[in-house]
């Protein structure tokens, strides 16, 4: 008689559902990363030079500052 053993898992196999999960969270990730930026950089950008100036940073750092949010 035959037996197939149908318990033990397949290692290193990734499933078409889980890639697709995996993706979507990728994208949900770069969005709220893009989000954080723009976020970021509008706040800088309501700031007064004065107010800027006071934190340590000038009106053409605040692009660097909100990119540097992305690469975390």
């Amino acid at each position: 008689m035959a037996a197939f053993d149908t318990t033990r898992t397949a290692y290193g196999s990734t499933s078409a559902v889980s890639r697709f999960f995996a993706g979507l969270t990728s994208v949900a990730s770069t969005v709220a990363a893009w989000n954080d930026a723009r976020a970021t950089r509008r706040a800088l950008s309501s700031l007064t030079d004065r107010e800027l100036d006071d934190i340590g940073l000038v009106r053409g750092d605040i692009d660097m500052v909100a990119q540097s949010n992305l690469i975390r």
